[in-house]
């Protein structure tokens, strides 16, 4: 090795003393080797300052790993703990080795774990949890228990320990809350019925790793060298849980109360830290699970006033340091053992995947859910999670699964995590299952007065005054779960696809003075509003457009009446804005009559000249040109043809 590398290595593990050792970067071809900290080592060891900013090539390389791995990732729509796990993978001991041991950022990243569980704590306010209970605690305990069941037989008859096979089951249980929450995103489900059901799963199962991580604490084997007996352990974890929590109920509040009375900014900021360190901390003390000690921090100022300050607070450090927690995850993943025993992690990726999906597919239907939702569900959910990492890196810590062991069970939940975003591609090739028409009644032969399509957000108040006068209104929609939604407000809403004419005479269209078009999807309203134009022109069609073009190219087609869905809430909103400034009631009205005005005129331009005509009749906020000085005349035109053109008058000329 030559003599400056060799320099650079000392100089860095007679640093790394003080830190968590490990992080000295390694040449491509060298694998992990144990750090040597001899006594002594430091001091005979010559450090030349010319290297000092070496100690940070360290930190430039796992910053650049994640920074490009998740960006790629995030890219190819794969997630940001895929990006996490391969960057840590190519950067570690079993990749090009340029980290020698993933032990040492682990240590430090098992912060992010912590202070993730204390803005999950945040958010498990009582009332919410009270409110979901049945898909919570029924749904997803009914999921959580059977899958663990299942899985550990898998396990078990791999030939693991039932201990073991326990802790690897309930691992694989606990889905990945990441990766999930974001494909549900992307399908723009999260908000709808079947979204929210798997929202609440994920929820008791991040709820669940916290008495998870305490039953992997009272499995383990006792240490040889313990001189205190079983149940003194457990009086001192039960002592420091309520010092904890009496903590919490008498202090943090008032603690905080005086720390912002002193509008420091930084100091919130550091009180934050001390509350999800220091109650880690008496945790640790107690013999029990860090995380577990953040996370009923969080659950006791889940109601505090100061709750959304501390969750920004945090989310900088959470958010880095979790990073940091799957790039060790990902470090530690043991290439060599994942080609040797491949065919033992294919089978066991194949065989729990598989498990998991059986049962949650099962459950779904046993809840009734509909075909569809069901298989959606498993293949949501059919994979492990992050807080598997977790679990077993406590397991491993405790003794209670070997090394081999949890790289195994470790490389089958990242595989597994690989593989969601593929299972749910692959959903678009299934053929659709039919909506379940029990209690819906298809439209037909139906004689209102006034024809209402799509029974949403604005449908239903639109109906609210038709119905007020007494007037039969007919209602029909295409989404099954909203006609079974509003039967239990006491409407009668009929199933029926107004884009087809076919179902636009069955739901006498022809007969009816109006038709309200009140869909939420700009193509089915186009649609729509060209059958009814053509097929019957002596209707009366009223539209919701969606933007003020859209709202132009409806008028084209000959719609006679349509109304912007934002337009009435906007000036509304400003008007109410303009009274919370001390502005009187009066001129807040007579300012928006004015801005109504002048939107109906520019509209009637737009009509004549095209979209964007009359832009001049909006009220701006950009800045306007002065000069720096002020003219000493008025200005004049130099010619004929100039004045002409300004409107000025003309410099008179000499002679």
């Amino acid at each position: 090795m030559p003599r400056g590398r060799r320099r650079i290595g000392l100089q860095a593990r007679c640093q790394l003393r003080e830190l968590p050792h490990g992080l000295e970067p390694l040449g491509p071809r060298q694998r992990s080797k144990p750090v040597s900290h001899e006594p002594g080592a430091c001091q005979s060891a010559p450090v030349s300052t010319e290297h000092a900013g070496s100690d940070l090539a360290p930190l430039v390389v796992l910053l650049s790993a994640a920074v490009v791995a998740v960006a790629l990732f995030k890219r190819l729509g794969l997630g940001s703990v895929l990006g996490y796990l391969a960057a840590g993978l190519l950067i570690g001991p079993f990749g090009l080795g340029l980290f020698a041991d993933s032990t040492a950022i682990m240590h430090v990243a098992e912060l992010g774990i912590v202070m993730f569980l204390f803005v999950i704590g945040l958010e498990m306010q009582p009332s919410r949890l009270w409110s979901l209970r049945r898909e919570i605690f029924g749904l997803g305990a009914a999921q959580v228990g059977l899958c663990g069941v299942l899985l550990t037989g898998v396990l078990v008859a791999y030939g693991l320990p039932v201990a073991v096979a326990f802790v690897g089951a309930m691992g694989f249980v606990l889905s990945s809350t990441a990766i999930v929450a974001q494909l549900l995103d992307e399908r723009g489900e999260t908000s709808q019925p079947r979204g929210q059901r798997v929202v609440s799963i994920l929820l008791l199962e991040d709820l669940l790793i916290v008495p998870l991580l305490a039953v992997v604490a009272f499995l383990a084997p006792a240490a040889p060298e313990a001189g205190l007996s079983r149940w003194a352990s457990v009086g001192i974890g039960l002592g420091a849980l309520a010092g904890l929590l009496a903590a919490g109920r008498w202090l943090l509040n008032p603690m905080f109360r005086v720390l912002a009375a002193a509008n420091a900014r930084e100091v919130m900021t550091a009180s934050a830290l001390l509350v999800v360190i220091g109650s880690a901390w008496l945790m640790q003390i107690g013999g029990l699970s860090m995380a577990l000690g953040a996370f009923l921090a969080g659950v006791l100022l889940s109601e505090s006033s100061f709750r959304h300050q501390l969750e920004a607070d945090i989310e900088p450090f959470r958010s880095i340091l979790l990073g940091l927690f799957f790039l060790g995850v990902g470090m530690s993943l043991d290439l060599d053992l994942v080609l040797r025993e491949y065919p033992t992690i294919v089978l066991g990726v194949a065989s729990l995947m598989a498990t998991k999906a059986a049962g949650i597919y099962a459950v779904a239907r046993l809840t009734r859910a509909p075909r569809d939702e069901a298989v959606q569900r498993a293949a949501l959910l059919a994979q492990g999670g992050e807080f598997a990492f977790v679990l077993f890196s406590a397991a491993h810590a405790e003794r209670l699964i070997s090394a081999e062991t949890q790289a195994t069970l470790s490389a089958i939940v990242i595989l597994s995590m690989a593989l969601t975003p593929l299972a749910v591609a692959a959903l678009r090739f299934m053929p659709r299952a039919e909506d379940s028409m029990d209690g819906i009644e298809p439209a037909d032969g139906l004689h209102g007065r006034v024809l209402l399509i799509g029974f949403g957000r604005v449908g239903q108040v639109a109906s609210q005054g038709l119905l007020a006068r007494g007037i039969d209104v007919s209602i029909i929609d295409s989404d099954v779960e909203m006609i079974r939604a509003a039967s239990t407000f006491g409407f009668k809403v009929y199933y029926g696809d107004g884009t087809r004419l076919d179902v636009l005479h069955a739901c006498g269209a022809g007969e009816a003075d109006a038709i309200l078009v009140c869909v939420d999807d700009r193509q089915a309203t186009d649609k729509i509003v060209e059958l009814t134009r053509a097929e019957f022109p002596l209707v009366h069609v009223v539209a919701r457009s969606f933007d003020r073009e859209h709202a132009l190219k409806l008028i084209a087609a000959g719609v006679e009446v349509q109304v912007r869905e934002t337009f009435e809430s906007a000036l509304r909103l400003g008007e109410a804005a303009l009274v919370a400034l001390g502005v009187s009631a009066e001129e807040a009205a007579e300012v928006t009559l004015d801005v109504r005005r002048r939107d109906s005129d520019r509209f009637q331009r737009e009509l004549a000249g095209g979209f964007g005509e009359g832009k001049a009749l909006m009220h701006g906020n950009a800045p306007k040109p002065v000069p720096l000085t002020a003219p000493r005349g008025e200005g004049r035109a130099l010619n004929e043809e100039t004045a002409l053109v300004t409107g000025g008058r003309q410099e008179p000329q000499p002679g």
